[in-house]
């Protein structure tokens, strides 16, 4: 399953390289484009919702390390006692508030007058990061999907496949933060 895993991200790998293709092809076509639409996007927020999305990979981590421990479920209220499904939880929450983030960003640009059919700007930075945006949802219900496993074993059953899930799991959810970290760079930083 690990391996499936890898290889498949290794086409994700390929289409995003597509969509950032995209992106700089359009950008240098349309330099005083993009010169004044990358002004109207708002720096501040979009790195706090980075920050969330790069700190849910740390408690993902977390997560992996509980379940490599056969650790599914907390033995305590502190953070140290945590199990898998905790630390899971806390990760697709922080995902959660970087996918409605996201949404609350569109909603502003789109009240702005840049939507994807607007000009060749809002067309990339709609497709670059509304496809990053669907694959951070399905990540999202990849976490429930292991959270509901961890939950239908007995603490006494988790074992070998349950912490292999919970592994390949995080493997598609570091892909997508290091993909949105990409993508952060382009988009908010190189302007």
């Amino acid at each position: 399953m690990a391996v499936g895993t890898i290889v498949w991200l290794g086409s994700e790998v390929m289409f995003f390289a597509g969509l950032f293709a995209i992106y700089f092809t359009l950008r240098s076509t349309s330099p005083e484009l993009w010169e004044f639409e990358t002004n109207r996007l708002n720096f501040p927020f979009a790195l706090g919702n980075t920050l969330i999305l790069v700190a849910s990979s740390f408690t993902c981590q977390f997560g992996v390390f509980a379940a490599e421990r056969m650790q599914a479920r907390s033995t305590g209220w502190k953070p140290t006692q945590w199990g898998a499904a905790e630390w899971f939880f806390l990760t697709y929450a922080m995902g959660a508030i970087f996918v409605a983030g996201q949404i609350f960003e569109y909603a502003t640009l789109v009240s702005e007058g840049i939507s994807l059919s607007s000009n060749a700007y809002g067309s990339a930075f709609y497709l670059t990061t509304g496809f990053h945006g669907i694959h951070v949802t399905a990540g999202l219900f990849a976490f429930l999907f292991v959270i509901g496993r961890i939950f239908s074993v007995q603490k006494r059953n988790f074992g070998h496949r349950e912490a292999t899930s919970a592994i390949v799991v995080s493997y598609y959810w570091h892909f997508v933060d290091v993909v949105w970290i990409g993508l952060f760079l382009v988009i908010y930083v190189l302007k």
